[in-house]
């Protein structure tokens, strides 16, 4: 059974940057594409950033030139480096495994972005 554990959320001011990690349990973290998602109250989960299993990326227009998202197979952990934060970033942050309609979830992290 795959399990996702998010870590690094938090509050931080416009313009700021935080790295959000996702610990992967399980097996052959290595096969899996990662995601990061994320919500606000009252909408729909959007995608933010996926890495496929060969590291390949995309990135949601809104956050193209400020996230990066990364995996560490070693680790079984995937990142994601978001730079240049803005109030419209501030969400509660999934990280997925497996795809968004048949794989795994986390539990979410806060991230705020305020002043």
């Amino acid at each position: 059974q795959v399990q996702l554990v998010e870590s690094g959320g938090g509050l931080v001011t416009p313009g700021g940057s935080l790295r959000l990690s996702c610990a992967f349990s399980g097996s052959f973290f290595r096969i899996y594409a990662m995601g990061w998602y994320r919500q606000t109250s009252g909408k729909q989960r959007e995608l933010v950033a996926l890495i496929s299993n060969q590291g390949s990326t995309n990135y949601a227009d809104s956050v193209k030139g400020r996230f990066t998202i990364s995996r560490d197979n070693a680790k079984n952990t995937v990142y994601l480096q978001m730079n240049s934060l803005k109030p419209e970033d501030s969400a509660v942050y999934y990280c997925n495994a497996g795809g968004e309609r048949a794989g795994f979830w986390g539990q979410g992290t806060q991230v705020t972005v305020s002043s």
